[in-house]
């Protein structure tokens, strides 16, 4: 009998523990999760505003590269068409490096669209310099970049900026 009472004993003992035990662990868990939220919304707090800052500065790098913005800015400052392409190129070059960091907030393929832009307008500036004598006046260079953005469907930051735009309405849904 006392074999049988001391094995009752041992069996509530450790159902008692086992549940103390399962207690503990799912309040542990409760705390845990509410941590990692909290934790979570911390970072939210602080990112988002470096996200969305980083969309709205990659958008005016974007527009300030715009062949259209960019020979209204600059063809004043240059003598000839050699100097302006050369001024061009590092005014893009410029604001690209000034704005390196921000790939860091953005995704891959925001990125990878703002690269692309930027390596068209570089191409089409490239592509109508050949065509103007390099002593000729920077205006001549700014009318056959404008007739090659012109033969294009679209702007070549068109695209890239329609995408950022969608990606921050994404994160406003």
């Amino acid at each position: 009998m006392e074999f049988y009472l001391l094995l009752s004993v041992v069996i509530i003992g450790a159902i008692f523990t086992y549940g103390i035990y399962m207690t503990i662990t799912q309040v542990a868990e409760k705390v845990f999760q509410k941590q990692r939220f909290d934790l979570h919304n911390k970072n939210t707090e602080i990112t988002l505003p470096l996200r969305l800052q980083a969309y709205e500065r990659m958008c005016l790098f974007l527009e300030r590269i715009t062949p259209n913005n960019l020979l209204l800015r600059l063809v004043p400052s240059a003598s000839n068409a050699l100097e302006l392409q050369h001024i061009l190129l590092h005014e893009i070059r410029e604001e690209f490096n000034h704005n390196l960091a921000q790939q860091i907030y953005i995704s891959e393929e925001s990125w990878g669209h703002i690269v692309n832009a930027m390596n068209e307008i570089v191409s089409v500036i490239n592509q109508a310099a050949p065509e103007v004598e390099s002593e000729a006046a920077a205006s001549e260079l700014a009318k056959k970049i404008f007739a090659q953005v012109i033969t294009k469907e679209t702007q070549p930051t068109t695209h890239a900026l329609s995408f950022l735009k969608q990606e921050v309405q994404g994160v406003f849904k």
